[in-house]
Protein backbone atom coordinates (compact mmCIF):
# COMPACT_ATOMS: atom_id res chain seq x y z
CA UNK A 1 0.00 0.00 0.00
CA UNK A 2 1.45 3.37 -1.02
CA UNK A 3 2.30 5.81 1.74
CA UNK A 4 3.12 9.50 1.59
CA UNK A 5 6.15 11.19 3.09
CA UNK A 6 5.12 14.72 4.08
CA UNK A 7 7.79 17.45 4.23
CA UNK A 8 10.48 14.84 4.81
CA UNK A 9 9.37 14.52 8.44
CA UNK A 10 6.65 11.89 8.78
CA UNK A 11 5.05 8.99 6.96
CA UNK A 12 1.30 9.33 6.52
CA UNK A 13 -1.48 7.25 5.02
CA UNK A 14 -5.26 7.21 4.78
CA UNK A 15 -6.60 4.73 7.36
CA UNK A 16 -10.13 3.45 7.98
CA UNK A 17 -11.14 4.00 11.60
CA UNK A 18 -13.43 0.95 11.53
CA UNK A 19 -11.18 -1.83 10.20
CA UNK A 20 -7.72 -0.27 10.03
CA UNK A 21 -7.28 -0.69 6.26
CA UNK A 22 -4.76 1.67 4.65
CA UNK A 23 -5.15 3.49 1.33
CA UNK A 24 -2.92 5.70 -0.78
CA UNK A 25 -5.51 8.44 -1.14
CA UNK A 26 -8.76 9.55 0.43
CA UNK A 27 -12.03 7.93 -0.66
CA UNK A 28 -15.56 8.08 0.67
CA UNK A 29 -16.09 4.35 1.25
CA UNK A 30 -13.68 1.81 2.69
CA UNK A 31 -13.03 -0.95 0.18
CA UNK A 32 -12.49 -3.54 2.95
CA UNK A 33 -15.38 -3.04 5.40
CA UNK A 34 -17.63 -0.92 3.14
CA UNK A 35 -18.08 1.75 5.84
CA UNK A 36 -18.69 5.34 4.70
CA UNK A 37 -16.79 8.46 5.80
CA UNK A 38 -14.40 6.53 8.06
CA UNK A 39 -11.14 7.21 6.17
CA UNK A 40 -8.85 9.96 7.41
CA UNK A 41 -5.22 10.88 7.00
CA UNK A 42 -3.03 9.80 9.91
CA UNK A 43 0.66 10.00 10.72
CA UNK A 44 1.99 6.46 10.90
CA UNK A 45 5.52 7.10 12.10
CA UNK A 46 7.79 10.10 12.62
CA UNK A 47 11.00 10.26 10.71
CA UNK A 48 14.05 8.97 12.49
CA UNK A 49 17.51 10.02 11.44
CA UNK A 50 18.91 6.76 12.77
CA UNK A 51 17.26 4.97 9.87
CA UNK A 52 19.58 5.68 6.98
CA UNK A 53 18.67 5.10 3.36
CA UNK A 54 20.02 1.97 1.67
CA UNK A 55 23.22 2.35 -0.23
CA UNK A 56 25.83 0.15 -1.80
CA UNK A 57 27.27 -2.22 0.74
CA UNK A 58 24.02 -2.67 2.68
CA UNK A 59 21.98 -0.79 5.26
CA UNK A 60 23.51 1.56 7.80
CA UNK A 61 22.26 2.20 11.29
CA UNK A 62 20.87 -1.34 11.66
CA UNK A 63 22.50 -4.02 13.80
CA UNK A 64 23.24 -7.25 12.00
CA UNK A 65 21.31 -10.28 13.26
CA UNK A 66 23.06 -13.58 13.78
CA UNK A 67 21.56 -16.73 12.33
CA UNK A 68 21.79 -19.60 14.83
CA UNK A 69 20.94 -23.29 14.88
CA UNK A 70 17.80 -23.58 16.99
CA UNK A 71 19.05 -26.73 18.74
CA UNK A 72 21.96 -24.73 20.14
CA UNK A 73 19.84 -21.92 21.64
CA UNK A 74 19.62 -22.21 25.42
CA UNK A 75 16.24 -22.15 27.14
CA UNK A 76 15.31 -18.83 28.69
CA UNK A 77 14.28 -19.20 32.30
CA UNK A 78 10.88 -17.64 33.03
CA UNK A 79 10.92 -16.33 36.56
CA UNK A 80 7.38 -16.02 37.84
CA UNK A 81 6.05 -13.95 40.70
CA UNK A 82 2.85 -14.98 42.46
CA UNK A 83 0.16 -12.29 42.58
CA UNK A 84 -1.29 -13.57 45.83
CA UNK A 85 -4.58 -14.46 44.07
CA UNK A 86 -4.44 -18.19 43.32
CA UNK A 87 -7.14 -18.23 40.66
CA UNK A 88 -5.43 -15.47 38.68
CA UNK A 89 -2.06 -17.20 38.99
CA UNK A 90 -3.66 -20.36 37.61
CA UNK A 91 -5.00 -18.54 34.55
CA UNK A 92 -1.68 -16.76 33.96
CA UNK A 93 0.17 -20.08 34.06
CA UNK A 94 1.78 -19.71 37.48
CA UNK A 95 2.18 -15.98 38.06
CA UNK A 96 3.57 -12.80 36.55
CA UNK A 97 6.33 -13.02 33.94
CA UNK A 98 8.74 -10.10 33.56
CA UNK A 99 8.31 -8.33 30.24
CA UNK A 100 4.92 -9.89 29.49
CA UNK A 101 1.89 -7.92 28.34
CA UNK A 102 -1.58 -9.19 29.25
CA UNK A 103 -4.89 -7.99 27.79
CA UNK A 104 -7.92 -8.29 30.11
CA UNK A 105 -11.36 -7.85 28.52
CA UNK A 106 -14.93 -8.14 29.70
CA UNK A 107 -18.31 -6.45 29.94
CA UNK A 108 -18.60 -3.07 31.71
CA UNK A 109 -18.81 -3.44 35.49
CA UNK A 110 -17.82 -7.10 35.56
CA UNK A 111 -14.76 -6.46 37.75
CA UNK A 112 -11.71 -5.92 35.51
CA UNK A 113 -10.46 -2.76 37.24
CA UNK A 114 -11.37 -4.13 40.67
CA UNK A 115 -9.34 -7.31 40.18
CA UNK A 116 -6.27 -5.51 38.87
CA UNK A 117 -6.39 -2.93 41.68
CA UNK A 118 -6.54 -5.82 44.15
CA UNK A 119 -3.53 -7.41 42.45
CA UNK A 120 -1.40 -4.27 42.67
CA UNK A 121 -2.40 -3.60 46.27
CA UNK A 122 -1.73 -7.23 47.20
CA UNK A 123 1.79 -7.19 45.82
CA UNK A 124 2.76 -4.95 48.73
CA UNK A 125 6.48 -4.36 48.93
CA UNK A 126 7.40 -7.39 46.83
CA UNK A 127 7.10 -5.56 43.50
CA UNK A 128 6.86 -1.90 42.60
CA UNK A 129 3.54 -1.16 40.88
CA UNK A 130 2.04 1.68 38.85
CA UNK A 131 -1.69 2.09 38.16
CA UNK A 132 -2.42 4.29 35.11
CA UNK A 133 -6.04 5.35 34.70
CA UNK A 134 -7.48 7.06 31.68
CA UNK A 135 -11.14 6.74 32.63
CA UNK A 136 -11.27 7.80 36.29
CA UNK A 137 -9.67 10.43 38.44
CA UNK A 138 -7.13 9.45 41.07
CA UNK A 139 -9.69 10.38 43.74
CA UNK A 140 -12.14 7.84 42.30
CA UNK A 141 -9.48 5.12 42.20
CA UNK A 142 -8.43 5.85 45.78
CA UNK A 143 -12.05 5.86 46.92
CA UNK A 144 -12.64 2.44 45.39
CA UNK A 145 -9.49 1.11 47.02
CA UNK A 146 -10.56 2.35 50.45
CA UNK A 147 -14.05 0.93 49.96
CA UNK A 148 -12.46 -2.46 49.27
CA UNK A 149 -10.19 -1.97 52.32
CA UNK A 150 -7.04 -2.45 50.26
CA UNK A 151 -3.55 -1.45 51.48
CA UNK A 152 -2.84 1.55 49.22
CA UNK A 153 0.44 2.63 50.82
CA UNK A 154 3.24 2.44 48.26
CA UNK A 155 0.90 1.98 45.29
CA UNK A 156 1.86 4.60 42.72
CA UNK A 157 -0.85 5.93 40.43
CA UNK A 158 -1.12 8.24 37.43
CA UNK A 159 -4.09 9.78 35.62
CA UNK A 160 -2.87 10.13 32.03
CA UNK A 161 -3.88 9.18 28.49
CA UNK A 162 -0.78 10.24 26.51
CA UNK A 163 1.50 7.31 25.82
CA UNK A 164 4.54 9.61 25.69
CA UNK A 165 3.84 10.87 29.23
CA UNK A 166 3.22 7.32 30.46
CA UNK A 167 6.53 6.20 28.96
CA UNK A 168 8.33 9.01 30.83
CA UNK A 169 6.61 7.98 34.08
CA UNK A 170 7.66 4.36 33.59
CA UNK A 171 11.23 5.45 32.90
CA UNK A 172 11.36 7.53 36.08
CA UNK A 173 9.38 5.23 38.39
CA UNK A 174 10.87 1.96 37.04
CA UNK A 175 7.88 -0.18 38.13
CA UNK A 176 7.77 -3.98 37.92
CA UNK A 177 4.03 -4.10 37.13
CA UNK A 178 1.92 -1.54 35.25
CA UNK A 179 -1.85 -1.48 34.72
CA UNK A 180 -3.24 0.59 31.81
CA UNK A 181 -6.96 1.22 32.33
CA UNK A 182 -7.96 1.25 29.54
CA UNK A 183 -6.15 0.87 26.21
CA UNK A 184 -9.09 2.46 24.34
CA UNK A 185 -8.51 5.79 26.16
CA UNK A 186 -4.81 6.01 25.27
CA UNK A 187 -3.38 8.00 22.39
CA UNK A 188 -0.03 8.91 20.84
CA UNK A 189 0.82 12.38 19.56
CA UNK A 190 2.01 11.16 16.16
CA UNK A 191 -1.43 9.82 15.18
CA UNK A 192 -4.05 12.42 14.28
CA UNK A 193 -7.18 10.34 14.96
CA UNK A 194 -9.19 10.37 18.20
CA UNK A 195 -8.52 8.03 21.16
CA UNK A 196 -10.27 4.71 20.74
CA UNK A 197 -9.87 4.63 16.96
CA UNK A 198 -8.25 1.66 15.28
CA UNK A 199 -5.01 3.48 14.51
CA UNK A 200 -4.70 4.94 18.02
CA UNK A 201 -5.32 1.61 19.75
CA UNK A 202 -2.84 -0.12 17.47
CA UNK A 203 -0.06 2.46 17.88
CA UNK A 204 -0.62 2.81 21.64
CA UNK A 205 -0.47 -0.93 22.15
CA UNK A 206 2.64 -1.23 19.97
CA UNK A 207 4.45 1.38 22.06
CA UNK A 208 3.44 -0.33 25.32
CA UNK A 209 4.60 -3.69 24.00
CA UNK A 210 7.96 -2.16 23.14
CA UNK A 211 8.22 -0.68 26.64
CA UNK A 212 7.36 -4.00 28.27
CA UNK A 213 9.95 -5.94 26.30
CA UNK A 214 12.77 -3.40 26.67
CA UNK A 215 12.27 -2.62 30.37
CA UNK A 216 11.13 -6.06 31.61
CA UNK A 217 7.93 -4.57 33.01
CA UNK A 218 4.80 -6.72 33.25
CA UNK A 219 1.96 -4.70 31.69
CA UNK A 220 -1.78 -5.31 32.07
CA UNK A 221 -4.04 -3.70 29.47
CA UNK A 222 -7.76 -3.32 30.25
CA UNK A 223 -9.80 -3.62 27.05
CA UNK A 224 -13.40 -2.68 26.30
CA UNK A 225 -15.57 -5.22 24.50
CA UNK A 226 -17.99 -4.74 21.62
CA UNK A 227 -21.63 -5.81 21.64
CA UNK A 228 -20.52 -9.06 19.97
CA UNK A 229 -18.26 -9.80 22.96
CA UNK A 230 -14.86 -9.20 21.29
CA UNK A 231 -12.16 -6.74 22.29
CA UNK A 232 -12.87 -3.33 20.76
CA UNK A 233 -10.26 -2.13 18.31
CA UNK A 234 -8.16 -3.88 15.67
CA UNK A 235 -7.85 -7.65 15.77
CA UNK A 236 -4.10 -7.24 15.65
CA UNK A 237 -4.25 -6.07 19.27
CA UNK A 238 -4.82 -9.65 20.45
CA UNK A 239 -1.90 -10.87 18.33
CA UNK A 240 0.48 -8.29 19.79
CA UNK A 241 0.04 -9.26 23.44
CA UNK A 242 1.31 -12.36 25.25
CA UNK A 243 -1.98 -13.32 26.92
CA UNK A 244 -5.66 -12.54 26.38
CA UNK A 245 -7.97 -13.01 29.37
CA UNK A 246 -11.75 -12.60 29.27
CA UNK A 247 -14.07 -12.00 32.20
CA UNK A 248 -17.37 -13.83 31.83
CA UNK A 249 -20.48 -13.88 33.99
CA UNK A 250 -24.24 -13.92 33.87
CA UNK A 251 -26.14 -10.72 34.59
CA UNK A 252 -27.29 -10.74 38.19
CA UNK A 253 -24.90 -13.51 39.24
CA UNK A 254 -22.19 -12.87 41.81
CA UNK A 255 -19.82 -15.35 40.21
CA UNK A 256 -17.24 -14.37 37.60
CA UNK A 257 -15.17 -16.62 35.37
CA UNK A 258 -11.76 -15.52 34.07
CA UNK A 259 -10.74 -17.54 31.01
CA UNK A 260 -7.45 -17.51 29.08
CA UNK A 261 -8.06 -17.47 25.32
CA UNK A 262 -4.38 -16.96 24.53
CA UNK A 263 -1.33 -17.47 26.73
CA UNK A 264 2.26 -17.77 25.61
CA UNK A 265 3.32 -18.73 29.13
CA UNK A 266 0.59 -21.18 30.15
CA UNK A 267 -2.36 -23.33 29.16
CA UNK A 268 -5.08 -21.98 26.88
CA UNK A 269 -8.68 -22.16 28.15
CA UNK A 270 -7.47 -22.21 31.75
CA UNK A 271 -10.24 -21.11 34.08
CA UNK A 272 -10.34 -19.05 37.25
CA UNK A 273 -13.53 -18.58 39.27
CA UNK A 274 -14.28 -15.56 41.45
CA UNK A 275 -17.19 -14.36 43.55
CA UNK A 276 -18.07 -10.65 43.79
CA UNK A 277 -18.35 -9.60 47.43
CA UNK A 278 -18.55 -6.33 49.36
CA UNK A 279 -14.76 -6.16 49.51
CA UNK A 280 -14.10 -6.98 45.87
CA UNK A 281 -13.50 -10.23 44.06
CA UNK A 282 -12.82 -13.34 46.12
CA UNK A 283 -11.37 -16.48 44.58
CA UNK A 284 -13.36 -19.72 44.58
CA UNK A 285 -10.86 -22.59 45.09
CA UNK A 286 -13.50 -25.34 44.69
CA UNK A 287 -15.75 -24.24 41.79
CA UNK A 288 -17.33 -27.69 41.35
CA UNK A 289 -19.10 -27.29 44.69
CA UNK A 290 -20.35 -23.85 43.61
CA UNK A 291 -21.69 -25.01 40.25
CA UNK A 292 -23.49 -27.97 41.86
CA UNK A 293 -24.91 -26.02 44.79
CA UNK A 294 -28.67 -25.74 44.73
CA UNK A 295 -29.05 -28.44 42.08
CA UNK A 296 -31.97 -30.83 42.42
CA UNK A 297 -31.18 -34.08 40.62
CA UNK A 298 -34.57 -35.52 41.54
CA UNK A 299 -36.13 -33.45 38.77
CA UNK A 300 -36.29 -34.63 35.14
CA UNK A 301 -33.92 -33.05 32.64
CA UNK A 302 -30.89 -32.67 34.92
CA UNK A 303 -27.53 -34.42 34.43
CA UNK A 304 -24.06 -33.86 35.87
CA UNK A 305 -21.02 -33.92 33.62
CA UNK A 306 -17.28 -33.65 34.23
CA UNK A 307 -15.79 -31.07 31.91
CA UNK A 308 -12.18 -29.94 31.80
CA UNK A 309 -11.09 -26.32 31.62
CA UNK A 310 -7.35 -25.99 31.08
CA UNK A 311 -5.73 -28.20 33.72
CA UNK A 312 -8.77 -28.38 36.00
CA UNK A 313 -11.67 -30.88 35.94
CA UNK A 314 -15.04 -29.33 36.83
CA UNK A 315 -18.36 -30.86 37.79
CA UNK A 316 -21.14 -28.94 36.06
CA UNK A 317 -24.89 -29.48 35.87
CA UNK A 318 -26.53 -29.45 32.44
CA UNK A 319 -30.29 -29.01 32.19
CA UNK A 320 -32.60 -29.82 29.29
CA UNK A 321 -36.24 -29.04 28.59
CA UNK A 322 -38.09 -30.93 25.85
CA UNK A 323 -41.60 -29.80 25.04
CA UNK A 324 -44.13 -30.26 22.23
CA UNK A 325 -43.52 -27.58 19.59
CA UNK A 326 -46.35 -25.60 17.97
CA UNK A 327 -43.96 -24.45 15.21
CA UNK A 328 -43.26 -26.00 11.85
CA UNK A 329 -39.53 -25.79 12.66
CA UNK A 330 -39.01 -26.73 16.33
CA UNK A 331 -36.55 -24.59 18.24
CA UNK A 332 -33.06 -25.69 19.29
CA UNK A 333 -31.75 -23.27 21.94
CA UNK A 334 -28.52 -23.64 23.91
CA UNK A 335 -26.83 -21.58 26.62
CA UNK A 336 -23.21 -22.50 27.26
CA UNK A 337 -23.05 -25.03 24.39
CA UNK A 338 -22.75 -24.90 20.62
CA UNK A 339 -26.19 -24.90 19.02
CA UNK A 340 -25.14 -26.72 15.84
CA UNK A 341 -23.68 -29.55 17.88
CA UNK A 342 -26.99 -30.00 19.73
CA UNK A 343 -28.78 -30.42 16.40
CA UNK A 344 -26.24 -33.06 15.38
CA UNK A 345 -26.59 -34.93 18.69
CA UNK A 346 -30.38 -35.00 18.38
CA UNK A 347 -30.02 -36.57 14.93
CA UNK A 348 -27.69 -39.25 16.37
CA UNK A 349 -30.18 -39.83 19.20
CA UNK A 350 -32.89 -40.49 16.62
CA UNK A 351 -30.82 -42.70 14.34
CA UNK A 352 -28.87 -44.76 16.88
CA UNK A 353 -30.94 -44.36 20.04
CA UNK A 354 -34.42 -44.75 18.58
CA UNK A 355 -35.65 -41.53 20.24
CA UNK A 356 -37.30 -39.00 17.87
CA UNK A 357 -37.63 -35.39 19.00
CA UNK A 358 -38.08 -33.78 15.58
CA UNK A 359 -41.45 -32.35 16.66
CA UNK A 360 -40.19 -31.10 20.04
CA UNK A 361 -38.63 -27.84 21.17
CA UNK A 362 -35.31 -28.59 22.88
CA UNK A 363 -33.67 -26.12 25.30
CA UNK A 364 -30.29 -26.90 26.91
CA UNK A 365 -28.55 -24.83 29.57
CA UNK A 366 -25.24 -25.21 31.40
CA UNK A 367 -25.84 -24.02 34.97
CA UNK A 368 -23.57 -21.34 36.40
CA UNK A 369 -22.79 -19.46 33.20
CA UNK A 370 -20.00 -21.85 32.16
CA UNK A 371 -19.33 -22.21 28.44
CA UNK A 372 -18.46 -25.81 27.64
CA UNK A 373 -16.38 -26.04 24.49
CA UNK A 374 -15.26 -29.67 24.58
CA UNK A 375 -17.01 -32.76 23.21
CA UNK A 376 -17.07 -34.57 26.58
CA UNK A 377 -20.47 -32.94 27.13
CA UNK A 378 -22.13 -34.97 24.34
CA UNK A 379 -23.27 -37.92 26.48
CA UNK A 380 -24.60 -35.95 29.50
CA UNK A 381 -26.45 -33.55 27.17
CA UNK A 382 -28.35 -36.44 25.53
CA UNK A 383 -28.97 -38.02 28.94
CA UNK A 384 -30.56 -34.77 30.14
CA UNK A 385 -32.61 -34.49 26.93
CA UNK A 386 -33.86 -38.06 27.30
CA UNK A 387 -34.67 -37.51 30.98
CA UNK A 388 -36.80 -34.46 30.15
CA UNK A 389 -38.44 -36.18 27.16
CA UNK A 390 -39.49 -39.15 29.30
CA UNK A 391 -40.26 -36.90 32.30
CA UNK A 392 -38.19 -39.24 34.46
CA UNK A 393 -35.20 -38.12 36.57
CA UNK A 394 -31.82 -39.80 36.34
CA UNK A 395 -30.38 -41.82 39.21
CA UNK A 396 -28.95 -40.01 42.22
CA UNK A 397 -25.17 -39.43 42.33
CA UNK A 398 -24.77 -40.25 38.64
CA UNK A 399 -22.14 -38.51 36.52
CA UNK A 400 -21.20 -38.96 32.86
CA UNK A 401 -18.86 -37.76 30.12
CA UNK A 402 -17.98 -38.88 26.61
CA UNK A 403 -17.92 -37.83 22.97
CA UNK A 404 -20.55 -39.24 20.61
CA UNK A 405 -19.70 -39.91 16.96
CA UNK A 406 -22.05 -39.80 14.01
CA UNK A 407 -22.10 -43.60 13.92
CA UNK A 408 -23.41 -43.69 17.49
CA UNK A 409 -20.09 -44.80 18.98
CA UNK A 410 -18.85 -43.49 22.31
CA UNK A 411 -15.39 -41.99 21.95
CA UNK A 412 -12.90 -41.41 24.78
CA UNK A 413 -11.91 -37.95 26.02
CA UNK A 414 -8.58 -36.81 27.51
CA UNK A 415 -7.74 -37.14 31.22
CA UNK A 416 -10.49 -39.59 32.09
CA UNK A 417 -8.84 -40.67 35.34
CA UNK A 418 -8.68 -37.11 36.66
CA UNK A 419 -12.36 -36.58 35.83
CA UNK A 420 -13.37 -39.71 37.72
CA UNK A 421 -11.29 -38.72 40.76
CA UNK A 422 -13.01 -35.32 40.81
CA UNK A 423 -16.42 -37.02 40.70
CA UNK A 424 -15.50 -39.39 43.53
CA UNK A 425 -14.19 -36.48 45.61
CA UNK A 426 -17.61 -34.83 45.48
CA UNK A 427 -19.48 -37.96 46.55
CA UNK A 428 -20.71 -39.37 43.23
CA UNK A 429 -21.13 -43.13 43.30
CA UNK A 430 -21.81 -44.03 39.66
CA UNK A 431 -20.27 -42.92 36.36
CA UNK A 432 -21.05 -43.75 32.72
CA UNK A 433 -17.96 -43.28 30.55
CA UNK A 434 -16.53 -44.50 27.21
CA UNK A 435 -14.93 -47.90 27.49
CA UNK A 436 -11.49 -46.52 26.66
CA UNK A 437 -11.76 -44.17 29.67
CA UNK A 438 -12.67 -46.93 32.14
CA UNK A 439 -9.79 -47.34 34.62
CA UNK A 440 -8.47 -50.67 35.83
CA UNK A 441 -8.94 -49.56 39.41
CA UNK A 442 -11.83 -47.11 39.82
CA UNK A 443 -11.67 -44.57 42.65
CA UNK A 444 -12.96 -45.82 45.96
CA UNK A 445 -16.75 -45.67 46.21
CA UNK A 446 -17.30 -45.01 42.49
CA UNK A 447 -18.89 -47.60 40.18
CA UNK A 448 -17.72 -47.04 36.61
CA UNK A 449 -19.95 -48.30 33.77
CA UNK A 450 -18.09 -48.56 30.46
CA UNK A 451 -20.08 -48.23 27.24
CA UNK A 452 -19.08 -48.60 23.61
CA UNK A 453 -22.08 -46.90 22.04
CA UNK A 454 -24.88 -44.46 22.70
CA UNK A 455 -27.43 -47.24 22.86
CA UNK A 456 -25.40 -49.06 25.53
CA UNK A 457 -25.06 -45.85 27.59
CA UNK A 458 -28.79 -45.15 27.39
CA UNK A 459 -29.56 -48.72 28.41
CA UNK A 460 -27.42 -48.23 31.54
CA UNK A 461 -29.65 -45.42 32.80
CA UNK A 462 -32.94 -47.31 32.36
Amino acid sequence: MSRTKTSGKAVTAYVCSECGAEFGKWQGQCGDCNAWNTISQVVLAPSRTARAAPRSGGWTGLAASEVLDLSGVADEAQRRTATGIGELDRVLGGGLVAGSIVLVGGDPGIGKSTLLLQVLAGLGGRLKALYVTGEESLAQVASRGRRLELPLAGLRSLAETRIEAIAEAIASERPDVVVIDSIQTMHVDTVASAPGSVSQVRESAAELVRLAKTTGTCVFLVGHVTKEGGIAGPRVLEHMVDAVLYFEGEAGSRYRVLRAFKNRFGAVNELGVFAMADRGLREVPNPSAIFLSGSDHSRPGSAVMVTREGTRPLLVEVQALVDQSPLANPRRVTLGLEQNRLAMLLAVLHRHGGIAVFDQDVFVNVVGGIRVQETAADLPVLMAVLSSFRDRPLAEKLVAFGEIGLAGELRPVPNGDERLKEAATHGFTRAIVPRANAPRRPPAGLEVIAADSLSAALAAID
